[in-house]
Formats: C-alpha cells, sequence, structure tokens
C-alpha cells in the first residue's frame, strides 16, 4: 500500500511539473533532472522493501521447519476419524462351479463344494456332478491407524462368509459372516489372528476361484504373537494337534500346553521375493487316560520371482516330520497313535506347489500350476487314510474395468490313499470380482 502511494504521488508531482512547462529550455532540463531523481529515489525504496520482505520469508520458513508439529500429516487415503484414520475396503465375489467328482459326492453344506479342499475328494462310489454357485467369497475389512506419543499403532479387521453353517440355499441364502484376520500393530509386534509366519503369502498363485494348488500349500490363519526386526520374524502362535487314531480317520486333539513356534527370515529385491521359514511344535495327545507327546519340525522356502515381461513364477516347497495341518488344509495328520505302544509318532510329510503368470492383451494374465503334498503315513494306519495329493490348474483372468475381473479357470485334482485306490475331481470355476 505504501508503494502505491508513493507512485501516485510520484506520478502527480510528474504530470504537475509537465503541465507548468515553459519554453525556457534550461528551466525544462532542471524540472526533468528532478523527475530523474525522484524517480531513482523511489526505485531505491522499491528495492528496499522487496529486500526486507524477502528476509521475512526466509525468517518465518526457518521458524515453520524447526517449530514441532502440531497437526498431523494429511493422509493419502482413507477418512479421519478423531485423530485415527479409517480405511473400509474389500470385495464383492461372485462364484459359479461345476463339479464332476469320479467317485462319490461332496455334501451340499460342505466348504468343499466352495473351493478345493485336497483331502475331501471321496475315493470309492458312483460318480457325481454339481452346479454352484454362491457369493459366500465376499469380503470386508476395516484398517486403522494413528500415533500415538509417537508410535503408529494400526489395527485391522477382516471377515467373509465362507464355510458358514447358518443358513442354506432354499430361500434366502442368508451366510453368516466368520473372522478372517483381526489383530493390532505397534513396533514391530503384530498380536492377533493373522497368517501364520510360516506361510509366505506371495506364493499364494493367482486363480479365477477362492483357493487353487491349495495340495502342497502352506496354508494357515491363526492367533499368535508376532515380532519382525528387519528381514527377521519371530513368532508364537495357537498350538493344535490333528491325530490319526487306531482305525483311522483324524482327532482334533487340541491338547497343546505350548505354542508352535516359527522363525522366518525375508530377502526382498528387484528379482522379487523369497523367505526361509522353520517351524518347531509339539505334538499332543490327552484323552481317556491317554496322554502322549512328541515333537514336530518343518523347514519351507517359498516366493515369487519376476522373470520378465511382467511374467513371475510363484512357488514352496515345505517338508518335515509333524508338519500336519499346516500344509494342504490338513490332508494329513500331525500324529499317529501306534496301537501295540500307545505312543504319538509325528507324521512325515512334503510338498510344493509351482505356479507360472504371463500377463497378455492390455489386462489379461494366464495362470498355469502344479501342486502336490505326499504323506509317509506309519504302517500301521488304516487303508483309509491319504496317501498323497496333487492338482494341476490354468486360469485366464481379466479386468473389464477398473477393479472389476472376470476369471475363468479349469483345475483337475487326485486324491490317493494308503490302499492305492485314488479319486478324481475336475472343477471348472467362472468368477466375476469387483473390489473397493
Amino acid at each position: 500500500m505504501k508503494t502505491t502511494l508513493k507512485a501516485l504521488m510520484l506520478s502527480g508531482v510528474a504530470l504537475g511539473l509537465i503541465g507548468s512547462a515553459t519554453a525556457d529550455e534550461a528551466e525544462l532540463e532542471a524540472r526533468i533532472a528532478a523527475l530523474e531523481t525522484l524517480v531513482q529515489n523511489l526505485s531505491a525504496q522499491l528495492e528496499a522493501e522487496r529486500t526486507q520482505t524477502d528476509q521475512d520469508i526466509v525468517r518465518l520458513e526457518a521458524a515453520a521447519s524447526s517449530a514441532p508439529a502440531t497437526a498431523p500429516a494429511a493422509q493419502q487415503d482413507g477418512m479421519m476419524l478423531g485423530e485415527t484414520n479409517v480405511r473400509v475396503g474389500g470385495y464383492i465375489d461372485l462364484d459359479a462351479h461345476v463339479t464332476s467328482l469320479s467317485d462319490g459326492a461332496i455334501g451340499s453344506s460342505s466348504i468343499a463344494r466352495d473351493f478345493h479342499i485336497p483331502g475331501a475328494t471321496p475315493i470309492g462310489g458312483s460318480g457325481t456332478t454339481a452346479t454352484d454357485m454362491t457369493a459366500q467369497a465376499s469380503r470386508i475389512f476395516i484398517a486403522g491407524d494413528r500415533d500415538i506419543d509417537g508410535n503408529k499403532v494400526s489395527g485391522y479387521f477382516e471377515m467373509d462368509f465362507l464355510g458358514s453353517l447358518q443358513g442354506n440355499e432354499r430361500v434366502s441364502s442368508s451366510f453368516s459372516p466368520r473372522l478372517r484376520r483381526a489383530y493390532i500393530d505397534v513396533n514391530g509386534l503384530r498380536v492377533g489372528q493373522e497368517w501364520s509366519t510360516f506361510q509366505n503369502t506371495s506364493a499364494i498363485p493367482e486363480s479365477a476361484s477362492f483357493l487353487t494348488l491349495s495340495d502342497g500349500m502352506v496354508f494357515m490363519r491363526q492367533a499368535q504373537i508376532r515380532y519382525t526386526s528387519g528381514n527377521w520374524q519371530f513368532a508364537l502362535e495357537n498350538g493344535d494337534t490333528t491325530v490319526t487314531p487306531v482305525g483311522g480317520g483324524r482327532i482334533e486333539a487340541d491338547s497343546n500346553t505350548l505354542p508352535d513356534a516359527v522363525v522366518r527370515y525375508n530377502h526382498t529385491g528387484d528379482f522379487g521375493n523369497v523367505s526361509f521359514s522353520g517351524l518347531a511344535r509339539q505334538l499332543r495327545y490327552e484323552a481317556a487316560g491317554i496322554e502322549e507327546q512328541t515333537m514336530g519340525y518343518a523347514l519351507s522356502v517359498a516366493g515369487k520371482l519376476n522373470v520378465g515381461g511382467g511374467d513371475d513364477v510363484r512357488f514352496s516347497l515345505t517338508g518335515g516330520e509333524g508338519l500336519g495341518r499346516y500344509i494342504g488344509l490338513n490332508a494329513a495328520n500331525g500324529a499317529a497313535i501306534n496301537p501295540l505302544t500307545g505312543e504319538l509318532e509325528a507324521i512325515p510329510s512334503y510338498g510344493g506347489l509351482i505356479a507360472w503368470r504371463h500377463p497378455f492383451g492390455e489386462t489379461a494374465r494366464l495362470n498355469l500350476g502344479y501342486s502336490g503334498l505326499f504323506i509317509d503315513n506309519p504302517s500301521y494306519v488304516a487303508s483309509t487314510m491319504t496317501q498323497s495329493v496333487q492338482s494341476v490348474y490354468g486360469a485366464v483372468l481379466w479386468d473389464i474395468a477398473p477393479r472389476v475381473t472376470m476369471g475363468a479357470e479349469l483345475l483337475f485334482g487326485q486324491r490317493e490313499n494308503e490302499a492305492g485306490n485314488s479319486g478324481d475331481i475336475s472343477r471348472f470355476t467362472f468368477s466375476t470380482k469387483y473390489a473397493f
């Protein structure tokens, strides 16, 4: 404002000088000289004010950078509820399956009608074919995080509707939600229900169905206490022993007195990622006056490798004694009861998977893979117990719109028992998924 007033005053002076000019050349030159002096003085004042303004800006910026923050940084997503950034997401999923079984049938209320559970493939009986359509894999999660005394605290809660024993398909198809994951994080500590630390989830193949190649896959969610430090992870997880009793079948003993212990090392780079995991677990059975226990051990290497052109290879290889429920969706038990001694013996098993993902076109990708689990049951177990499960699959997925994916998949699987008998499953799946 001061500068503007000075400019106006100078303009008035200039006009006055010019308006009163006479023919006297000397007088005119004197007045021009006076005008030049005024202009020079005004320029000097403007330069002084600009310099002072620049100094003020520098001083204010320095003060702001050294002052403590009084408001949280702007969030990239979610919404602020008080001091907590909250995010809600998930997906809506429709899966349509046509399942053909060479032997027997899978019950209409079984979760094995919704995705591939290797140990549920029947052996013996007449072949059947059934078509199922379900939206039970639809999922929702709520996540939140906030800063508390300089510590970032976050929480995550997730559920879907698979495996619901409430509801039926007769009228309303009303299915109850189930807990998938629920945990809190603070300073490298994760407490709650989460994927087992023994599992590398990046090795899970992309599929049109909820889950494929589960035969040799480590797949487990359970309550745990996990600590992460750099590339290392250490966890104590919920223990539960599945036992093969005399005569065959399965007992979920749930008699553990010690948690399962996991150590894992992760390595990540431009190549992708790979993890090395070790598992030690107590196998314990206590019932009807019998109290027996032994130990189980397992090792696993798994990951996802980038192989150029957008392709990747996902893999895992796992083996040990007493591995049990950690692999193949519990196609093998962790231990067996020796009918001669009554002792509990850990059951050796090993398995793995490999899958190739190849993008093509603008949004499509082809997935191919194989998975298998092989179980070294003791010689005294019943001939009906599972000896091996294997499967192959191929799936094509394409994004028909942002966040909307359609897929078609064909899976062929086989289960073989200790008697050498086998049963096959062939399943075609068509799916449509919208992620939000």
